[in-house]
């Protein structure tokens, strides 16, 4: 769910949606803001400096949030990047409020950094599935431990993914917190990482995996998309998980 323009961008977003069986829940119009754009800077240790604009994507609304949809879901996951007071925060709410489940990733440390209080608020009350980084979940909870706020972090949601680069990922569960490995991987491009293991991991989730399985998963999917430039697979994403991690997906 979110907003593009009847414009050149906004047709390049839903066909590289369709070029990927994602079915999009919004159809687009002329709005009166353009498709939003991002122009991601590279440097060559593969970190990257992103330049965004979000256009009409960052004034999504409830009104665009179709409840059936919502309640015909398992798991409803929520970008941070999109988190800002008005109607952004109205369409996360109608969409919390017919929820089954829902997953939060904290996008960014600015977002959390400006959003901190009321983003922990959240993560206590309405989350339960969070994905962050270390640098995300040390803002969060305001602390330079790692362990202190995993502490914190397990007492709050059903289960917390923190992912470390090359380190892998913790995947915390009540009292559990089981290690990741991260896949060897030449890494060129980290744009899409924590996005690509949020989204191998639900995918794991909603097959019912453990979370160890879903974590592997995770990691297959993140190690595809640093491998090359930009944000979509080069690779058919099934044959790579099962080459790279031996997961049938």
């Amino acid at each position: 769910i979110g907003k593009v323009s009847d414009d050149e961008l906004g047709q390049k977003y839903e066909d590289g949606l369709n070029k990927e069986n994602v079915k999009y829940l919004y159809h687009k119009k002329k709005e009166s803001v353009p498709t939003g754009s991002c122009l991601i800077l590279i440097t060559p240790d593969s970190e990257r400096t992103m330049c965004t604009f979000l256009g009409t994507a960052g004034k999504i609304s409830d009104n665009d949030v179709n409840k059936e949809h919502i309640k015909n879901s398992e798991i409803v996951f929520l970008e941070g990047y999109l988190w800002d007071e008005g109607d952004p925060k109205r369409a996360f709410d109608a969409a919390i409020d017919h929820s089954n489940k829902v997953a939060m990733s904290l996008s960014d440390l600015f977002c959390v950094e400006r959003h901190k209080a009321k983003m922990r608020a959240f993560v206590q009350n309405d989350v339960d599935i969070l994905f962050c980084n270390e640098g995300e979940l040390k803002a969060l909870y305001e602390t330079n431990s790692l362990d202190n706020a995993i502490a914190m972090l397990k007492s709050e949601v059903e289960i917390g993914v923190v992912t470390k680069g090359e380190n892998g990922a913790i995947i915390i569960e009540k009292s559990l917190a089981h290690e990741i490995e991260a896949f060897p991987t030449n890494v060129v491009d980290t744009t899409g990482a924590g996005d690509f293991f949020a989204a191998g991991f639900l995918a794991g989730i909603s097959k019912n995996y453990d979370l160890v399985k879903a974590g592997m998963l995770g990691a297959a999917c993140s190690s595809e998309i640093i491998s090359h430039y930009g944000g979509r697979p080069e690779n058919e994403l099934k044959e790579f998980v099962k080459n790279k991690a031996g997961l049938e997906v």
